[in-house]
């Protein structure tokens, strides 16, 4: 069931993100924003759908804040892959876009794809309320801004160059705002959008996030490029502390899957209704890419 309803919201997001651009023509900036959004599992917006289901929210309505965090997601890799950055070449797969285009198309488009985002969730066709619009839009800018995602990033950046190795503590602040601020944004969005308490479907999304990164960190020693999709073993040949460089492969493994239970657990209010989430976290430790 759970696969069969990410691929859904997967083919839900893409259509909705080609209609939402056809307006902007084809220049080169917009052919590149339409590649960097393309593709993906697209648990994210999996996420915002699957909380504004059990908050009978719409779906006409949920697809926004599902769009608009794809769009987030889309400018975050853009970014990240930049010679600047990470400087790498495949995501997905695939050439990166400042590699398939140049670097100032690629800044540009993932600037673009950022305002997209913020434009998605601020439309009326998001919510009738405009009070529940701004508190999207205001709880967004604080998960991709410097008290979430960008904090993350920098945190990341400034780690390559100190004088000693993150601790674990370092380390789990570092992801709670890389990853972890968009995924708590996504599990909470319906939650908002129906103005009920979004704290379970945050603790849900807490353990998730970071579950999501151990993972990351697993498949850059396991995984082989060609299956994960981008170069792997960059962080051992960086020397950067990671879960699985402090932790060890079997502890890190252990500590992913006790997150997902506690994840799982979390999502104890709402039942049965709550399984595809919970399969979600399952399926965050179990895959390949």
């Amino acid at each position: 069931m759970f696969h069969s309803r990410l691929k859904d919201a997967a083919a839900q997001v893409e259509c909705h993100l080609q209609q939402v651009m056809q307006p902007y023509g084809d220049l080169p900036v917009v052919q590149a924003m339409r590649y960097a959004s393309a593709g993906g599992k697209r648990l994210r917006a999996f996420l915002v759908l699957e909380s504004a289901r059990l908050h009978e929210i719409s779906n006409e309505n949920a697809i926004w804040p599902a769009t608009a965090i794809e769009a987030m997601h889309a400018y975050s890799l853009v970014h990240d892959d930049l010679p600047c950055m990470d400087d790498d070449d495949m995501r997905r797969g695939l050439p990166t876009t400042h590699v398939k285009w140049d670097e100032c198309t690629a800044v540009l488009a993932g600037d673009a794809l950022q305002t997209l985002g913020f434009e998605c969730v601020s439309r009326p066709e998001c919510h009738s309320n405009p009070a529940i619009r701004a508190e999207l839009t205001l709880t967004l800018a604080r998960a991709a801004g410097a008290q979430g995602m960008v904090l993350g990033q920098a945190l990341d950046i400034a780690a390559e160059t100190a004088p000693n190795p993150l601790t674990l503590d370092e380390i789990t602040t570092l992801q709670a705002g890389k990853t972890g601020a968009l995924f708590g944004w996504s599990a909470t969005a319906g939650a908002r959008m129906a103005q009920a308490d979004p704290a379970p479907l945050a603790r849900y999304a807490a353990d998730l996030g970071l579950a999501f990164q151990i993972a990351d960190d697993i498949l850059d020693v396991e995984g082989d490029a060609q299956t994960v999709g981008k170069a792997v073993g960059k962080d051992a040949e960086a020397g950067k502390a990671t879960f699985v460089s402090l932790m060890g492969l079997a502890a890190a493994k252990a500590r992913a899957n006790d997150l997902i239970n506690d994840a799982c657990d979390a999502l104890s209010p709402y039942g049965a209704a709550a399984d595809p989430l919970r399969e979600a976290a399952r399926f965050v430790i179990a895959r390949n890419s």
